[in-house]
C-alpha cells in the first residue's frame, strides 16, 4: 500500500465521556445493539472510494437487503485527514458506525475505550485471520475490530545488475542472498548501496529481531518490559547493523519513507520494503536512472535464521464506536464487505487478504506467490497500553540510527531504548 502507517496519537483528550459509555457485557450492549436500525454511517478512506467502490455498493445491498429501508451514508477521508475528524466526533454523540482505521492505528483508540467490543465469531474469516492483523484489533483478549485487508513486504533487485555479477536466479538462502550482494557490491564500488536499507527503518530492522527470536517488548504478570537488550534481540540487531555496514552506502540518518525514490536513481541494487515500492520506482516518473523498467524482480527475503524473514504486515481494520447506535447493523455491513466475495474482490485490485485461506490461493498463482508466501510469517507491534502513541516509533528510530552510525554499541543502543520503552510502555 503506498501510505505509511504510524502509530495512533493525539486521542488522549478527545474521550472524556466515551469511558461512560462502555459496556461489561462483550458484545458491545444491549442498549446499543441497533438491531432495528434506520441508518448506518460508514467511515472509508479514498482507497475503497477511488479503487474498490463496486465492494462498497454490495455490502450496502447486502445490509439493505436484509433491512429494507435502511439508509447507508459514507463519507471518505484521506489518511492525514481521518484521525483529526474522528477524535472530534467522538467526544460528540454522532459518530459514524463503523470507521477505517490503519491497523497501527488501533491500538490507542482501543486502550481509550473508544471502539465497541466484537464478537469474532460474527465474521466469515476470524478463525483464519492472519496472525498479524488478529492482533491489531485484539486487546487485554477482547476483539474490537475486523481486519480489512494487508500489505506486506518483500525483497526487490535488479535482475540486470546481479545477472552482470554472474548471479542468474534471486537467493532461497541468507548466505546465497550475502554472496550475491558482496559481487554487486564489489562489482560497482563503495559509493553504491548494493542494498539500500536505510538505518532508521524500523519495521525492516525488528524482522531480523523477531527472526532471531527477540522482540521490541514481553509481557509477564500484566506489564511489559522492554525486550530490546535480550540476546535473542541483541543478535537480531547484530544481523541488522551488519546489512547497514556492508551495503548501505547512503544517508544513514534517512528513513524509509523515499526509499522508492532513491531506488528510482539507480544508485542501489536491491531493496526491502512493502510490495509496491518496487513497482513505484520503476515508474518513469521516479526511473530517473532509465534502467530499471522490466529489471526489477521481488522475492520472498530469507532471514539470517534458516527461514524466510518475518513481515511487518500494514493494513487497514475496520471498527465500531462504542457510542454507535447501531452497532449490530454495522458488524452486519463489515462482515458483508470483509467476508468471502469482499476478500475476493479485494485480492483482484492487488491488496492481501485478512485471511490464510485465501493467502493459500495466492500462493499458488506465479503472480501473486511471492508477497503471499512473504506474508506467511508476520509480527506485530507489542499490544501494550502504552504503545499507541508515536514516540514509540521515534525510540526505535533514535536506537537504530545511534547502531548505524556507530554512535553507540548494539548493547549500548538496546539499552537505552529498554529503559525508554520501560518508562511509557504501560502507561495508559
Amino acid at each position: 500500500m503506498k501510505r505509511k502507517l504510524i502509530a495512533a496519537i493525539g486521542i488522549a483528550g478527545m474521550m472524556v465521556s466515551i469511558a461512560a459509555c462502555g459496556d461489561d457485557s462483550g458484545s458491545g450492549g444491549s442498549d446499543k445493539s441497533g438491531a432495528d436500525a434506520k441508518e448506518l454511517t460508514v467511515w472509508l478512506t479514498v482507497d475503497a472510494q477511488n479503487n474498490w467502490p463496486e465492494l462498497v455498493k454490495a455490502a450496502d445491498a447486502a445490509v439493505k437487503k436484509k433491512h429494507p429501508g435502511i439508509r447507508i451514508e459514507h463519507e471518505y477521508y484521506g489518511w492525514p485527514d481521518k484521525n483529526t475528524k474522528l477524535d472530534a466526533v467522538l467526544a460528540t454523540d454522532k459518530v459514524p458506525d463503523v470507521v477505517e482505521m490503519g491497523n497501527t492505528e488501533m491500538l490507542g483508540y482501543m486502550v481509550k475505550g473508544a471502539f465497541a467490543p466484537l464478537d469474532p465469531a460474527q465474521f466469515d474469516n476470524s478463525a483464519a485471520w492472519l496472525d498479524g492483523l488478529k492482533a491489531s484489533v485484539t486487546y487485554q483478549d477482547k476483539t474490537y475490530g475486523v481486519p480489512y485487508y494487508a500489505g506486506g513486504r518483500v525483497a526487490n533487485w535488479r535482475k540486470d545488475l546481479f545477472a552482470s555479477a554472474g548471479v542468474k536466479s534471486t537467493p532461497k538462502t541468507y548466505a546465497e542472498l550475502t554472496a550475491a550482494l558482496d559481487k554487486v557490491q564489489k562489482q560497482e564500488g563503495d559509493k553504491f548501496s548494493a542494498w539500500y536499507q536505510p538505518t532508521r527503518d524500523w519495521y525492516a530492522a525488528m524482522s531480523f529481531v523477531y527472526d532471531a527470536g527477540g522482540s521490541i517488548a514481553v509481557e509477564s504478570g500484566g506489564e511489559w518490559k522492554g525486550n530490546l537488550s535480550s540476546p535473542e534481540s541483541v543478535k537480531g540487531l547484530t544481523a541488522f547493523k551488519n546489512v547497514v555496514d556492508r551495503y548501505m552506502h547512503g544517508d544513514k540518518t534517512k528513513d524509509e519513507s523515499d526509499r522508492y525514490i532513491v531506488y528510482g536513481q539507480g544508485k542501489s541494487g536491491m531493496i526491502f520494503g512493502a510490495a509496491w515500492e518496487g513497482a513505484t520506482s520503476e515508474d518513469p516518473k521516479n526511473d530517473k536512472s532509465g534502467k530499471l523498467k522490466g529489471n526489477l524482480e521481488n522475492f520472498v527475503m530469507p532471514g539470517p535464521s534458516g527461514k524466510n524473514l518475518p513481515v511487518f504486515l500494514g493494513g487497514s481494520d475496520l471498527a465500531v464506536p462504542v457510542k454507535s447506535d447501531a452497532q449490530a447493523v454495522a458488524a452486519e455491513w463489515i462482515n458483508a464487505f470483509t467476508g468471502p466475495s469482499g476478500q475476493q474482490g479485494l485480492m483482484a485490485k492487488g491488496n492481501l487478504p485478512n485471511n490464510k485461506t485465501d493467502l493459500a490461493t495466492l500462493k499458488k498463482d506465479p503472480k501473486t506467490a511471492v508477497p503471499a508466501t512473504a506474508a506467511e510469517s508476520n509480527w506485530f507491534v507489542p499490544m501494550a497500553p502504552g504503545w499507541g502513541q508515536v514516540e514509540k516509533a521515534q525510540i526505535l528510530q533514535t536506537m537504530l540510527q545511534n547502531i548505524g552510525t556507530g554512535k553507540k554499541s548494539v548493547e549500548a543502543a538496546a539499552k537505552e531504548a529498554d529503559a525508554a520503552i520501560d518508562k511509557v510502555i504501560n502507561v495508559k
